[in-house]
Parts: C-alpha cells; structure tokens; sequence
C-alpha cells in the first residue's frame, strides 16, 4: 500500500515503513536507545540487527495489508531522512473501532511541533480513511513531553492502567489518553 501523508509547515511526511526502510530504521532505533531506555521495554541485543528489523517490518507490512496496523516512517521531507515512528496498532474495527497509538522521534529533532505534526497525520488517518471512533495511547505519567503532544492533538486522560507496561525492565503504571472522532469534529474535515 502505497500512502505518504504530508505536514509541510513542519517539513515532515509520514508513510508506511518498508523492508527498503529497515537499515536506516535499525539506525534510528539504535541511536535512540540510549536517549530512550528509560521509557523503552529493554531488548535483547538480537533486536538491534538488520535481520530482526527487516522481519519486525515484514509484520507490520503484513498487518497493514491485514488491516490490524500501520506503522508509519516519520521522514524529513526536505532530505527523506527517517527521524521517527508513529503507529497505529491493534486496529479492532466493527463495533469497537479503535486503535492504540504509539510513537517516538529522534531526540535531535525533538521541539518544533514535528511529533505533534506527526500525531495529528496519523490521528486523521484513522478517522477519516480508518473509520476509528478511538485512538488511544498509553503514556509513563512522568513522561511531560509526550502528554503535551497528545494533549495538543485533542487526546484526553481517563486514567492509570497499573502496572500496563514492562519498562526498563520493570512494570510500570501508564496514564491512558484517547481521543474520539466526535472530538476532533471539524478538524477532520480540513
């Protein structure tokens, strides 16, 4: 599925990750481990090759084709440099219509409004070729900046899953956020 989404006041595309992508992905996420372990499952040293990226983005093309999930390249437009991932995973349609969101940039490109940009692509996506009545996200509720990137696309907290995640190796309590079709009315109409 061929599909580029664009956010040119903020100088970012997204579109849907490809094998062709899975150097410069494993290059992403092995310069954001560090920056990010804090917020981050830990993985298995076998999770930072090209073998395992490329098969991780053989699923999510199979899932994208299945209808389950989208994970989107956040790119650069000016030099098509991958600076970031937003996705929308475990897409339940009929009567649930919903998806969870999950997503992270380059610490380097971080500010600027590009990750809210991103959010809100991928958000619209959902809604308005999706058909999603929800999006939702799961958020560390020390973690400020991605609360003020959902916040700014309309998301809204419900409250503390306990212990939802294992992150950095422990399981942590996550504040849920989710925004509805109805909420964002006629901002998906632009």
């Amino acid at each position: 599925m061929a599909l580029t989404l664009y956010d040119t006041a903020h100088g970012i595309s997204l579109r849907l990750l490809d094998i062709k992508d899975a150097q410069a992905y494993l290059e992403l996420i092995e310069l954001t481990r560090i920056p990010y372990q804090a917020v981050e499952p830990i993985r298995e040293n076998d999770f930072y090759t090209l073998e395992a990226q490329t098969r991780r983005i053989e699923d999510r093309v199979r899932a994208a084709d299945e209808g389950t999930g989208y994970q989107f390249g956040i790119f650069t437009i000016k030099d098509d440099l991958l600076i970031g991932q937003v996705s929308l995973n475990n897409v339940v349609l009929g009567v649930a219509n919903y998806a969870d969101m999950g997503y992270f940039i380059h610490p380097d490109y971080q500010g600027g409004g590009r990750m809210t940009a991103a959010v809100k692509l991928a958000v619209a996506y959902g809604f308005r070729a999706l058909k999603l009545n929800r999006v939702q996200a799961a958020v560390l509720p020390s973690n400020q900046g991605s609360k003020r990137v959902l916040e700014k696309n309309g998301f809204q907290p419900e409250g503390i899953a306990r212990k939802y995640l294992k992150i950095n190796g422990v399981y942590q309590d996550h504040q849920i956020y989710a925004v509805l079709a109805e909420d964002l009315g006629d901002e998906l109409q632009r």
